[in-house]
């Protein structure tokens, strides 16, 4: 199964049509669209959020309009590392500091910056799948019994107990649930 962070899900009601890339997500919701018993979801897995695409059209305008972005030419820097330029506004005292660090200002915020993310434990991660798993489950399962225990589980990072209180939900959902909840995100 792919990634959840770079993934969509389309359901159609209770039922997983797909997951995948936007594209993929999008073709398979247009493809039910015209025998669909119940209604079509897209769920962006990142965020767990329901979102609105344009299905309209061919299946192939829906392709095109969903299919990713054509790579840009490689830019100046080091690509290979992965080095990505933005803009950083910070105080003239935190410049002067930044300026007396070995390696400079970039290699002296990458240290801050990995120094924080190892202080932090994970513990933003765990909160981002939590929220993720919290609003897709608001959005398809609020109504199912054991939710809002189910929720308190989640919350309370206690796996067990939420996997038994949505043992009973339509696989696709509880499925869908579960790997929101718990998959583990890509380092950053």
């Amino acid at each position: 199964m792919s990634d959840p962070w770079s993934t969509w899900t389309a359901f159609e009601g209770e039922r997983r049509l797909r997951t995948g890339s936007r594209a993929e997500a999008a073709g398979a919701a247009h493809a039910a669209l015209a025998m669909a018993e119940g209604p079509i979801l897209l769920i962006e897995d990142a965020t767990g959020r329901v979102v609105d695409l344009d299905l309209r059209g061919s299946a192939a305008e829906v392709a095109a309009r969903y299919a990713p972005p054509p790579v840009p030419p490689r830019p100046r820097g080091r690509p290979k590392l992965g080095v990505v330029a933005r803009e950083v506004t910070l105080l003239p005292r935190h410049w002067d500091w930044l300026n007396t660090q070995s390696g400079g200002a970039s290699a002296a915020v990458r240290r801050l910056v990995d120094q924080a993310r190892q202080a932090d434990g994970g513990k933003s991660a765990a909160r981002a799948r939590q929220d993720a798993a919290y609003r897709f489950m608001s959005s398809m399962a609020g109504d199912l019994p054991g939710y809002e225990e189910a929720i308190r589980a989640l919350y309370a990072s206690d796996r067990d107990r939420f996997e038994g209180l949505v043992a009973e939900w339509p696989a696709d959902l509880r499925d869908h649930a579960v790997r929101l909840a718990w998959s583990q995100r890509n380092p950053v």
